[in-house]
């Protein structure tokens, strides 16, 4: 997240889906080798992000995500060439995830164990799923906004981490457009300060 609250830039397309500056909000994960290696590159740094990212990984057996995130065009999806989301044949996840979607599509099923199911019932269904296929691990919410806003709202949230780093991208899409003035439930635990990013984490009592 940016110091003036937006997780993605403005002018969020096919070509750029993070909109214009929105690289920025996550140039502290890309040189760290735990980033790295899902995407099959050798090397990286270890640095106090490490600890605070492989926390976040560590019990993470399914993920749910919005249509916008997954990415393509809105609408129905194209029969004769459907979108398959922006990370290849071989995705970074290696576990179930699901997209919230109000356009029905059969799973997608790539390669390193990860398959794409699309679910357009709600919230709740879409989490029950999840915590089936997880299998007592962790459902890990991975964005983007939107989706991340209306599970908060809805009092299904049992943890956040917000990575805010120190850049403004004057515009784009806010986390926490509308959805009051409180956590709805969740409580500040930690605080990780480096000179790329602070880590917060909050989380249900």
């Amino acid at each position: 997240m940016s110091l003036d609250g937006f997780v993605a830039g403005p002018h969020q397309s096919v070509d750029n889906p993070l909109g214009i500056g929105g690289t920025r909000l996550h140039q502290w994960a890309f040189p760290l080798a735990l980033w790295r290696a899902p995407q099959g590159l050798e090397g990286g740094e270890i640095n106090e992000s490490s600890a605070v990212m492989a926390a976040a990984l560590a019990n993470i057996g399914a993920t749910l995500m919005g249509r916008n995130m997954f990415g393509g065009h809105p609408g129905p999806w194209d029969a004769t060439a459907p979108w398959n989301g922006w990370w290849g044949s071989n995705p970074p996840f290696h576990h179930p995830v699901f997209v919230l979607t109000h356009h029905a599509r059969g799973s997608l099923e790539l390669q390193g164990g990860t398959t794409f199911t699309f679910v357009t019932g709600s919230l709740e269904a879409a989490l029950e799923q999840a915590q089936r296929a997880a299998n007592g691990k962790d459902v890990a919410l991975a964005g983007g906004a939107s989706a991340a806003r209306q599970y908060l709202v809805a009092g299904l949230v049992d943890e956040m981490e917000i990575n805010l780093v120190p850049t403004l991208l004057g515009g784009g899409e806010r986390l926490f457009e509308g959805v009051g003035d409180d956590l709805h439930g969740l409580e500040w635990v930690r605080t990780v300060a480096t000179p790329r990013v602070t880590h917060l984490k909050f989380a249900r009592p």
